[in-house]
């Protein structure tokens, strides 16, 4: 079976085993660094990838000809140059589906831990300065029958609003367009992005990393909000503009906020980590074994399906 693999990080033994066969090359587990990249896919027919790696043409030039498919082990696809890849003839995947259960509890566990100021609680406790119980002490807020906000009510969108369905909450959308099959199942109601931050209780942020919605959420967006609101962000990082964020949250405009991804990662905004109103995690929307597992196995199908001259089961376009 011909074809050099390049495999960019590790990854669970699920997804290997399918490429067994091809000439693979796995790196370490930290992320390549640019020249690491370079260097390491020249001469690769697909290339297995995860987020954290930009392909671009520079890299699908420095494989060379021969490079047939980029398989991304990821749902976002922003970290490719898909127009680049079109235009060498590269099939580029992605793996939708197979996390979107994983991310959504992920997405609301935010919502509840920055809710009930659980880290900050956590904090206190390991610090050895929880010295008693008090009727004021860390007061948080309800979940329970609040108004839940998706911004883009897509799988992990639909996800998570089912989540809050099960929370006797009022469900709210922007999408780049309605979807009347969601509003029936959810009794989901429609409205634009400025509407929606007035009226909702919490936000949680589901869209693409496009141009378009790089810094959706910025200062203007966070000055619609209620001060008793509470942000999630489990989308992309540069969709939240995070120094507009720590503003909102340090100035107390808004009540918390919950983030699992950031603008710079692994970077997080210095002024973010100095406070208490923010439960920040790394990045662990999909990290259970079962989804990673499932990620790594379809990542590797749709790349050696590629290979064989196979249809792959998730493109991306066309």
């Amino acid at each position: 079976m011909p074809g050099k693999v390049l495999v960019t990080r590790e990854i669970p033994e699920a997804g290997l085993g399918l490429l067994e066969g091809f000439d693979v090359t796995v790196l370490q587990e930290r992320p390549p660094t640019r020249d690491e990249l370079l260097e390491a896919v020249r001469g690769a027919s697909g290339i297995l990838a995860t987020a954290t790696e930009k392909m671009d043409g520079e890299v699908m030039d420095a494989a060379g000809d021969g490079l047939r498919v980029i398989a991304n082990m990821a749902v976002g696809y922003d970290n490719i140059d898909v127009e680049a890849a079109r235009e060498r003839g590269v099939v580029v995947t992605n793996t939708p589906g197979v996390l979107d259960e994983t991310t959504a509890d992920v997405a609301f566990m935010l919502v509840l831990a920055a809710a009930r100021r659980l880290g900050e609680g956590e904090r206190l406790l390991r610090a050895g300065r929880w010295e008693w119980w008090g009727p004021k002490q860390l007061r948080g807020l309800d979940v329970w029958g609040k108004t839940l906000g998706i911004v883009g009510l897509g799988r992990i969108g639909r996800a998570v609003a089912r989540r809050g369905k099960g929370f006797g909450m009022q469900i709210l959308y922007h999408n780049r367009s309605r979807n009347e099959d969601a509003e029936r199942e959810l009794e989901a109601r429609y409205l634009d992005l400025d509407d929606l931050l007035q009226e909702s209780d919490f936000v949680s942020i589901h869209t693409p990393l496009t141009d378009e919605t790089r810094h959706l959420i910025s200062e203007r967006e966070l000055g619609l909000m209620r001060e008793t609101a509470v942000l999630v962000n489990t989308s992309r990082g540069p969709v939240v503009d995070e120094g507009a964020l720590a503003g909102a949250l340090g100035e107390g405009r808004i009540f918390a906020a919950g983030l699992d991804v950031y603008e710079e990662e692994p970077k997080v905004h210095p002024k973010l980590l100095e406070l208490e109103n923010v439960v920040l995690a790394p990045h662990i929307g999909s990290a259970t074994i079962e989804t990673r597992d499932k990620m790594a196995t379809l990542a590797a199908e749709n790349l050696a399906a590629v290979l064989r001259g196979e249809q792959p089961r998730t493109p991306v376009g066309p």
